[in-house]
């Protein structure tokens, strides 16, 4: 692979049933550290693609490598080490008997010692606001506390990349923005953050790189201002830009100078100011 690189997909095509394609040659680089938002319809191949990244899928065609492993040929066990998914549905990862047992079993089966299991198990108790459910069962927990238990669970040992799949579903407002903490918090430390998310408003607010999916192809690609748009694109991908996007295009129909390229209202108001007192511009 080349260097900085740690996931390369060349020509992924993907059929669950030997007939349909689901993902139809693909391709994707992710360097280190990126942090990326993967959106698209319902059945677009969002999920079918990131469980081609942790090895849960194998390609029909096509090549997928991480971190220099060729996942065709790579047992599913070694690429959990290293890369952690948390599933849409919590309720397909969860079986412990509490979140606290929940949190520690990936740390022992990677045979952590006890020491740092401890460490590992309260920090992220702490981080996801789980302390108080340590030793209640995650089944009687919400959906939204499931989730976080499942988030929990993956980000306690630590993987070199991480994947999300619809994390702020169930979750209230607080919640996303912890959320948003988290995805932060990981970049700063150098980790490789992919999430699958229809939030749009969470996706122009909290990513770099904005890649959209539409019947199992790539169809844009880019910074989340360039992405949202291209209104081509976003249509294909039967998506809505985010409302500030959306407002700054109205106002282009209008007044051609608005730059639709502004995914911030801050950005907006700016430009709206420059309309109506042009000695700001100068």
């Amino acid at each position: 692979m080349e260097q900085g690189k740690v996931i390369e997909i060349r020509d992924l095509y993907f059929t669950y049933d030997g007939v349909q394609y689901v993902l139809n040659g693909v391709n994707l680089s992710v360097r280190s550290g990126e942090k990326i938002a993967i959106m698209g319809e319902n059945g677009a191949g969002k999920t079918t693609l990131i469980k081609h990244i942790n090895g849960l899928l194998k390609p029909t065609r096509g090549e997928v490598k991480v971190l220099g492993y060729d996942t065709k040929k790579t047992p599913v066990s070694l690429l959990a080490r290293h890369v952690g998914l948390v599933l849409q549905n919590p309720d397909h990862q969860l079986f412990a008997e509490t979140v606290e047992e929940e949190i520690a079993f990936a740390l022992r089966n990677f045979g952590y010692p006890d020491d740092i299991v401890k460490k590992r198990v309260e920090w992220a108790l702490n981080v996801m606001d789980l302390a108080r459910y340590r030793r209640t069962s995650p089944f009687l927990l919400s959906g939204g506390e499931r989730k976080r238990v499942a988030i929990a669970s993956i980000l306690s040992y630590d993987p070199e990349i991480v994947i999300f799949d619809e994390p702020t579903t169930g979750q209230d407002y607080l919640q996303k923005q912890k959320i948003a903490q988290i995805l932060n918090l990981l970049s700063l430390q150098g980790k490789t953050i992919i999430v699958v998310t229809h939030d749009i408003e969470f996706a122009a607010e909290n990513f770099e790189r904005i890649v959209v999916l539409s019947r199992g192809t790539i169809v844009a690609d880019g910074r989340p201002e360039d992405v949202f748009s291209d209104i081509d694109a976003i249509r294909k991908a039967r998506l809505l830009p985010p409302q500030i996007t959306a407002c700054a295009i109205e106002l282009q129909k209008h007044y051609p100078q608005i730059n639709v390229k502004t995914i911030s209202v801050d950005g907006l108001c700016q430009q709206i100011l420059k309309l109506v007192n042009p000695f700001l511009s100068s």
